[in-house]
């Protein structure tokens, strides 16, 4: 839930001012403040910049502003932004390991082996090892469930992929990880053949998905979209090892890089 109501009622008595008077410094209306403060508007630009200016308030309220009206809009965020605000995360990758688990030599790699990659390859991994921090080194960790393709265990150079797989195990130790492998044989077909998708749960409780391809991926926010990607993260769910297993599988694998 946005903070933005409490926060701008708090800078308005800090500054001794009433409803009435600070309306009357920004030459709106007493019910536009109310309403700001209660949550069901959000100030414009320009109102949140005047709020500022008249409550001394550097670019707090335009900051509250921005992050209430993306809550408003979630679509509107960056799927970054969405994963170092949520509580829980799950995702789903049938040939590479996902982003959040990636160590560097492996993200090096991959950025490497796309040729649109050539020059931007320090760029890429800074970033995503800056997505990595917001969301595992913040008080509150976020549950990561992650379903993996027995596949992207196999791909990588050998030493790249043993010291990416060891990685998966440590991970798999934290309490809030759970990492579990999807067999590549033996399946019929299912949901996770048509590509990558990650789900967020918010604190509010609202859920966001995205779903990954070659360009820049696309992330979802309707209801009956939500829904669909849900049911088809639990159908992968069903096809996977469990946790134990999963782990069982890549020492096994971590055994044949000796």
């Amino acid at each position: 839930m946005s903070e933005l109501p409490s926060e701008l009622r708090q800078l308005r008595l800090s500054r001794h001012m009433n409803q009435t008077q600070l309306a009357k410094a920004l030459r709106v209306s007493k019910s536009l403040i109310a309403s700001f403060e209660t949550g069901r508007l959000v100030p414009k630009e320009d109102t949140a910049k005047a709020l500022d200016q008249v409550l001394d308030s550097g670019r707090q309220v335009q900051k509250l502003s921005d992050e209430a009206r993306g809550d408003q809009r979630p679509w509107l965020r960056s799927w970054a932004e969405h994963e170092r605000r949520a509580m829980l995360l799950r995702c789903w990758d049938l040939s590479i390991i996902p982003g959040l688990l990636q160590r560097e030599p492996y993200m090096r790699e991959l950025f490497a082996s796309v040729p649109a990659n050539k020059n931007r390859v320090d760029d890429l991994v800074r970033t995503r090892l800056g997505r990595q921090a917001a969301v595992f080194d913040r008080e509150e960790p976020v549950e990561l469930s992650c379903l993996i393709g027995e596949a992207a265990l196999h791909q990588g150079s050998r030493e790249v992929l043993k010291d990416q797989l060891a990685h998966l195990v440590d991970a798999g130790h934290q309490p809030n990880v759970r990492i579990r492998v999807v067999p590549d044989r033996g399946l019929s077909l299912h949901p996770g053949l048509g590509g990558p998708l990650s789900l967020a749960t918010l604190a509010d409780g609202r859920r966001i998905a995205y779903l990954d391809d070659q360009l820049r991926g696309r992330p979802a926010s309707t209801a009956a979209d939500i829904i669909e990607l849900e049911w088809a993260w639990e159908a992968i769910n069903e096809l996977s090892l469990s946790t134990t297993q999963s782990r069982d599988l890549i020492l096994r694998l971590i055994d044949e890089h000796k």
